[in-house]
Parts: structure tokens; C-alpha cells; sequence
């Protein structure tokens, strides 16, 4: 019998959210990196989730089985193609010909309300965790 349940979907959500913290740090800390290790300018980083159902090898029909669970993953991590805005900065490094440098496609507000997303989504799955844990402890005492 399984105690905790729903401690396996909430683990691959906690994952899947720190992913997307990570994605989002990395964003503004390159928010004005005006060339990135190819060259190009840098690109904001998005991730994509999606659900997944874990299930047995052997499945008995007609029988719910407690190690089938839906949890989420991160299928993947990809580039933002919004153009960057173009700066006047003739002096710059990395400017055309015009004088223009462009920077990437980083809106920082942006991010920060995306990282405000992230860790409330983040701190409700511990919140389960806790909640499981809890449930878990009390049904263990109820036979002393």
C-alpha cells in the first residue's frame, strides 16, 4: 500500500518547475548579452511541459493499480524568434555598420512575472509533499 500518494506526480512537477527557474535565471542573467558563444545574439530560452502516465509492465485489467500516476516533464527547452529590440550605440563592440547593436529579446519584468509563476507553482507542490508527508504520519499513529 502506498502511503504518500501523489508524492510521484508532485516529484516530477517539483522537477519539471526547477527546470523552468533555472531557464528563467539563465534569461535574465543574459539579458544583455549582446553575443552569445556562436556569435548570434542571445536568444530568450522557453520551456515546454507536457503529462506523462507511468505505467507498470504488467497491468491486470479491470484493476486500478497504484503505481500508475500522471505526473510532468519537461519535453523541451527552446529559443524565443521575437526580434530584439535595435539600440543606437555606434561605439559598441558588436554594432552594424548603422551603428545599431541589437539586444536580445529579454523582457526582464517579463521574466520576473514568469518567475513569480514558477516558484508559487513550485512552493504548492512542496506544499503537497508536506500535506502527504503529514497525512501519511497521522494514519501511522491512528494503530498505537
Amino acid at each position: 500500500m502506498n502511503l504518500i500518494p501523489g508524492i510521484e506526480s508532485t516529484g516530477s512537477a517539483l522537477s519539471a518547475e526547477k527546470i523552468r527557474l533555472e531557464i528563467i535565471a539563465q534569461n535574465i542573467a543574459n539579458s544583455n548579452t549582446t553575443q552569445d558563444a556562436s556569435g548570434n545574439v542571445y536568444k530568450r530560452k522557453e520551456v515546454s511541459f507536457e503529462e506523462f502516465i507511468k505505467t507498470p509492465e504488467r497491468r491486470v485489467p479491470g484493476f486500478v493499480d497504484e503505481n500508475l500516476y500522471q505526473g510532468v516533464r519537461v519535453t523541451d527547452v527552446f529559443d524565443d524568434q521575437t526580434p530584439g529590440r535595435m539600440i543606437f550605440n555606434p561605439g559598441h563592440p558588436h554594432a552594424n555598420e548603422d551603428g545599431m547593436v541589437e539586444m536580445p529579446n529579454v523582457d526582464v519584468s517579463r521574466e520576473m512575472i514568469d518567475l513569480i509563476s514558477a516558484s508559487r507553482a513550485y512552493e504548492a507542490n512542496l506544499t503537497v509533499v508536506k500535506t502527504s508527508r503529514r497525512l501519511a504520519q497521522q494514519a501511522l499513529a491512528i494503530g498505537r
